[in-house]
């Protein structure tokens, strides 16, 4: 057996001391909500005729009081959002896999399931970051029923998968299979597109243009192919094995996609309380799964956003991981991935050249990860470092390729692409915030330039055109944090400051705002905390001021005298318009953490 790496170690133990009463807590809940929490043999019968009315040739077996597993399904179908498309027929195609064991399913519930690239740079993003929180009550409100003895979570992208996650894992006695549908096949090349958004930012190409470079590229059903939030949650997933071995990137529709996900409704009967290999989700997501999702975060150059996402999973888990937990285990993990928007390839090259597989068994070799941890499918975690097959109907289960199939893709820890995780902590006097050096060229990593401040990311976009920001220029978003408008992403900004480094200006950005899974090569310190709102210091920058921002020294200031900028009267934010629903959403950003401990409105007001 590989001995652990002692940072990774050193790290776990940190996260387990820290978590300590809390995770004690939770795990008392979840002993108590098995043995006598609201369960479907203890319903009345008035709870219980209304809980199957409506179960067709299911009802006979939820009536009679059998030994009987009844899975509750927790869908974020819609078939506006591509990868939840295929969704649509799940839930009758799990109930004929769950019949096959003597079992039954019911859709416990649906959550809302929006589509940050449908509202990326629109008002609707204002709302993204507390779907998370709207799904997480979703799901609950599905599992509260007390009809089931184990759940099926249905949902892929950027906010869903943490949400449902989130949401189940307070009813953590249930056993609890995450079950993905898969990207789609790849589109038009990522360099091609990245070329035709930034000749669109210089006005060389027209708005029929760019809709036909992006329509080329996201063309079908299935997730989005590059490496972002939601094919980050996948990676996740399997880091905490969570779905079935290789579940995560098999193209929807076919044959093996099928199999997969019946063979993980099976699992799923296997593993419920009744049964003598109880695997209840609250046991599997424990202080070691959460550090090993950090590490496949680091070690794939996975999404920024998951700097928000992981600390808030883990707290529903009674579990407390921070900024400097990530930073710590960045230096000790190299990164052995490059998916676009890190590298020219898609997921779907990445799982051709060996994947997920390949990424988890080169880790366990290296004692990157920890093994020793209860999976929904294994005995360890090097049990589902492999990859699915069909022989004829039959479904196996192969063992990770030895070596990567493409080592422009992947490549083992000891010929990395770089030495560390490539996300970052940087602090100073404005506080903390997270760089993603990952795909940033190293001479870019260390800036210090003056600042030009916005509080509107529209506003930035008219400087670009106006030819104002034509100079070295650290370009400072405030209010754009959770409190202040629900931390929208700020992807749109990516093409012209790209544009501007690629003219030879030194370039970077600080917004207490996301920059996303897209996160891309511009140097950003984003989800800065304390933000403005809350009374950080970004809202006491100047158009002027000197912004020093390093990767290597791990360090964000303004170059101004401590004295003068605490005497600096604070900006005030911009009132926000009513519209797109927003307004429904202020209980959320009044009451929100901040971005470190996973910026929840939800979390916060449950005292976790």
């Amino acid at each position: 057996m590989t001995e652990l790496h002692p940072e990774v170690a050193a790290v776990t133990e940190r996260v387990v001391a820290r978590s300590r009463e809390s995770r004690r807590t939770y795990l008392d809940l979840i002993a108590r909500e098995r043995d006598s929490g609201v369960h479907r043999p203890t319903l009345a019968c008035g709870n219980l005729a209304h809980g199957f009315a409506a179960s067709g040739e299911d009802k006979p077996a939820l009536r009679d009081g059998r030994t009987v597993m009844n899975i509750g399904i927790v869908t974020a179908y819609n078939d506006m959002l591509s990868a939840h498309q295929p969704y649509g027929r799940y839930p009758d195609q799990i109930k004929v896999f769950a019949r096959e064991r003597g079992a039954t399913a019911q859709v416990a519930g649906g959550t809302p399931a929006m589509c940050d690239g449908v509202t990326q740079g629109q008002r609707g993003m204002e709302l993204s970051l507390f779907s998370r929180d709207t799904i997480a009550l979703s799901a609950a409100v599905g599992l509260s029923h007390g009809m089931f003895d184990g759940a099926a979570l249905l949902g892929i992208c950027d906010k869903i998968v943490p949400g449902l996650l989130i949401g189940a894992l307070r009813f953590g006695h249930l056993p609890t299979i995450l079950i993905p549908a898969g990207p789609m096949p790849s589109g038009l090349a990522n360099k091609e597109k990245q070329r035709i958004r930034q000749l669109y930012a210089e006005g060389k190409v027209g708005r029929a243009e760019l809709l036909e470079s992006e329509s080329a590229s996201y063309h079908g059903a299935g997730t989005c192919t590059f490496y972002g939030t939601a094919n980050s949650n996948q990676m996740m997933m399997d880091m905490m094995g969570l779905h079935m071995p290789g579940a995560s990137f098999i193209n929807p529709g076919t044959k093996l996609r099928q199999a997969v996900t019946r063979a993980a409704i099976h699992r799923l009967t296997e593993i419920g309380a009744a049964g003598n290999d109880y695997r209840p989700l609250g046991l599997c997501v424990d202080e070691k799964a959460i550090v090993n999702a950090a590490v496949g975060l680091l070690a794939t150059g996975g999404s920024t956003n998951h700097a928000i996402h992981l600390p808030a999973i883990a707290r529903a888990a009674g579990i407390v991981i921070d900024w400097e937990d990530i930073d710590r285990l960045s230096n000790a993990v190299p990164l052995i991935a490059r998916v676009y928007p890190n590298g020219s390839g898609d997921v779907n090259h990445f799982h051709a050249a060996g994947g997920m597989s390949f990424v988890m068994a080169a880790l366990l070799d290296a004692g990157l990860l920890h093994d020793d941890i209860l999976t929904v499918a294994g005995q360890s975690l090097r049990d589902h470092a492999r990859d699915p097959k069909l022989d004829g109907d039959e479904l196996t289960f192969e063992d990770a390729v030895p070596d990567s199939l493409d080592d422009t893709m992947i490549r083992r820890p000891d010929n990395p692409f770089q030495p560390d995780g490539g996300m970052r902590l940087v602090k100073g006097n404005l506080g903390r915030a997270t760089f993603k050096t990952s795909a940033v060229e190293e001479s870019r990593r260390t800036i210090e330039a003056p600042a030009r401040v916005f509080s509107d990311q529209d506003d930035v976009l008219k400087a670009f055109k106006a030819g104002e920001l034509e100079r070295d220029v650290v370009v400072v978003v405030r209010f754009q944090g959770p409190q202040a408008n629900g931390m929208p992403e700020l992807h749109k900004l990516t093409p012209p400051l790209g544009v501007l480094q690629d003219r030879g200006h030194k370039v970077a950005l600080v917004t207490d705002g996301r920059m996303s899974g897209a996160s891309g090569k511009v140097p950003a310190a984003i989800h800065l905390s304390p933000e403005a709102l809350g009374g950080g210091a970004i809202g006491r920058i100047r158009d002027g001021d000197i912004v020093r921002l390093s990767a290597a020294e791990g360090l964000l200031e303004v170059l101004v005298d401590e004295a003068e900028l605490a005497a600096r009267e604070a900006a005030i934010q911009p009132v926000p318009e009513a519209g797109t629903g927003r307004e429904l959403f202020a209980f959320m950003r009044h009451g929100a953490d901040t971005a470190e401990r996973g910026a929840s409105a939800m979390l916060a007001a449950a005292g976790l």
